[in-house]
């Protein structure tokens, strides 16, 4: 029996299914497994991080024979060796977001998509089918699926297809393609019969994008899709378009979610107007109590001194 311990890099704040994976696979084997501390010694130490931007856990592991690291945010690629064992989600038993009701996974896999900001292409190339609804969902009623493009594929639409036959609530928390909703009736139409857990994504990353989302959130409100809230991401990059799209979001009734553009570095310095655009937006009682310009994140600075 070999000793086995886990690093999650980026922290407990979501679930890590690398990691989540391995531990499944190790027990399966009759492994011990558990969070590294430096107080035990063990035969295999990994180490998963999903962004490059997270600081490395940088403390020298001397107590392990062996040290594994992997994940989008070492830059590291490779499909991993048990990616199809179901995953053991009591690792994360005592994280606040930790609900044994709930199952993670994907679908699909890539994104025919080749948008600068986004590393899924490099890493996975175009949309392919992954897995089905009834292998990730093992019995439970609410799955969240974090496929990239889910809508990009005919093998995706059969899945949900499927997932509204079998009744599941889902939250595709990567987001939907506004596009192919603007474009195709029919999928607003499907959208309109699925079960929600709670937000229904679309993204709002580039000025082109406005005329779609407004298309789909008209053609899914038409079908009366009811999730309890349209959620929009919101990249930050330019001052003036993302202040517009930000504006545009709360004029369509959408809720915004703006997120600093990030490069990929881990030493990148993300500007202060995005720091507060992103405070702004994403703390509801003041999106909507006042227009950005008249924000004011600390004592003497009101934004409109960014424009």
């Amino acid at each position: 029996m070999s000793s086995i311990g886990l690093i999650d890099v980026d922290g407990h704040n979501f679930p890590n299914l690398a990691l989540m994976k391995l531990s499944a696979f190790h027990k399966i084997n009759g492994d011990s497994v558990e969070w590294y501390t430096p107080f035990s010694e063990y035969d295999i130490v990994y180490k998963a991080k999903v962004f490059t931007f997270t600081q490395d856990y940088d403390n020298h592991i001397i107590n392990s024979k062996e040290v594994i690291s992997g994940g989008t945010g070492y830059k590291m690629y490779d499909e991993l060796f048990c990616d199809k064992v179901q995953p053991d989600y009591s690792i994360y038993n005592r994280s606040g977001w930790y609900d044994d009701s709930v199952a993670y996974g994907f679908l699909t896999r890539g994104c025919p998509n080749k948008c600068e900001w986004c590393i899924v292409p490099k890493k996975e190339g175009g949309v392919r089918e992954y897995m089905d609804i009834e292998e990730i969902a093992q019995g439970k009623k609410r799955v969240v699926l974090m496929d990239n493009n889910i809508l990009a594929s005919d093998y995706g639409l059969g899945q949900i297809e499927k997932i509204i036959k079998l009744g599941i609530r889902v939250d595709f928390n990567q987001g939907l393609d506004a596009r192919m909703i603007a474009n195709n009736e029919e999928i607003a139409k499907m959208l309109g019969r699925v079960k929600w857990i709670r937000h229904l994504r679309m993204a709002c990353d580039s000025s082109g994008m406005k005329k779609p989302l407004k298309k789909a959130t008209e053609l899914l409100r038409k079908h009366n899709c009811k999730p309890s809230e349209y959620f929009v991401y919101v990249l930050l990059r330019e001052l003036g378009d993302s202040y517009d799209r930000i504006n545009f979001c709360k004029d369509l009734g959408l809720k915004a979610f703006a997120q600093p553009f990030r490069d990929f570095t881990p030493t990148q310095i993300i500007p202060q107007w995005q720091k507060d655009m992103a405070h702004y937006t994403n703390k509801k009682s003041i999106y909507y109590s006042c227009d950005f310009k008249d924000f004011s994140p600390r004592k003497g600075f009101v934004c409109n001194k960014y424009f």
